[in-house]
């Protein structure tokens, strides 16, 4: 046999097709991250201003024309309106105006993203030097002293994410992409909602009581992780279904070369470039990490559009996995006489 036929053996269609998928992928993935990671910078973000009407018009318009666009201004009552404006998460920061003096105050949230805090805090600092006034920061959600850069959260939704995934795609690997009938359909949601169960408990336990990386609801984080990890692996399952083992590279398409860059981990929301900016909290990744950091540091405000995020992942792959398992397979081809006996060459 010559070297083309031995290639031509070892190397089917099929194989140079996945392998195509696969060269793909792994441009897609670097083009996501660096596209979305490399060069962060705030944009449009949400921003509170405290002031006596003349003078709130008046901030409000000159933050508005920085260069770069990084503040969505908008006039706040009082101080303690701004504290909650940020404490139910509408927006990430406020300058309170002294007018009967020259030392400003900045109110961030280091709990959503410590390098978002601390861009409103050099933006503001060197803004009030040019003006000859001060600026003191207060951190109204600080993140805890063991959460690194506010990472915790996301690192906990990736680990969560990843294990639904592989939980979805060892089940279909091991009996077949598509489940055989209804019934095994419903035994492999079944297996995975078991295993959602016990990997939402034993991450809330690892990053609170073990580690002490995240302050929060353990309870809470606990029900956020079961349905992370099941509407990743119900998608997962959904995917494989309806497009074979293709499906698993979907599902790392949309949960890790799309969705971990956009979640807002690394870098919050209003620092990522405008396509993941816009597509992060669609996706389980971003609706999880708010999720998360909302029970850890806001005292869970604001996660009724993550949580419904997540639960639309769930339902829906779990409703298409049902869907294609009740559907009836196409019939095999019949075998050809010389494949019965051998004797073909």
């Amino acid at each position: 046999m010559s070297f083309v036929d031995e290639l031509k053996s070892a190397v089917t269609p099929r194989a140079f097709l996945l392998v195509v998928g696969v060269f793909a992928l792994q441009l897609l993935f670097i083009t996501s991250y660096v596209g979305a990671l490399h060069h962060p910078k705030p944009t449009d973000v949400p921003f509170g201003v405290v002031a006596p009407p003349r003078v709130a018009e008046q901030v409000t318009g000159q933050l508005g024309k920085l260069p770069g666009d990084p503040l969505d201004p908008r006039t706040v009552t009082d101080e303690a309106e701004a504290r909650q404006q940020i404490m139910n998460r509408d927006i990430d920061g406020a300058l309170v105006v002294d007018v009967t003096g020259r030392t400003d105050t900045l109110l961030v949230a280091s709990g959503g993203g410590t390098v978002l805090s601390s861009a409103l805090d050099s933006i503001f600092t060197t803004l009030e030097a040019t003006q000859g006034r001060a600026v003191r920061t207060v951190d109204v959600a600080p993140a805890s002293p063991e959460d690194f850069d506010g990472l915790s959260a996301f690192y906990l939704v990736v680990g969560w994410c990843v294990g639904g995934y592989i939980c979805a795609a060892i089940l279909a690997i091991s009996a077949g992409s598509r489940p055989a009938n209804l019934h095994r359909a419903v035994i492999r949601l079944g297996v995975l909602a078991l295993y959602s169960v016990l990997s939402g408990i034993c991450g809330a336990v690892i990053v609170g009581p073990i580690l002490g990386a995240l302050p929060g609801s353990i309870p809470a984080l606990w029900g956020l992780g079961t349905l992370v990890v099941f509407a990743v692996g119900a998608a997962t399952l959904a995917l494989q279904s309806v497009f074979g083992i293709v499906g698993i590279g979907l599902a790392i398409l949309l949960i890790v070369v799309a969705g971990n860059p956009s979640a807002g981990g690394a870098f919050p929301l209003p620092m990522l470039p405008p396509f993941w900016k816009a597509i992060g909290p669609a996706l389980p990744p971003g609706a999880g990490t708010w999720a998360a950091r909302s029970i850890a540091y806001f005292k869970g405000n604001d996660m009724t559009a993550s949580m419904l995020v997540l639960s639309a992942w769930a339902v829906v792959g779990s409703a298409v996995t049902l869907l294609m398992s009740s559907l009836k397979r196409a019939p095999e081809a019949e075998p050809i006489a010389g494949e019965l006996d051998g004797t073909k060459a």
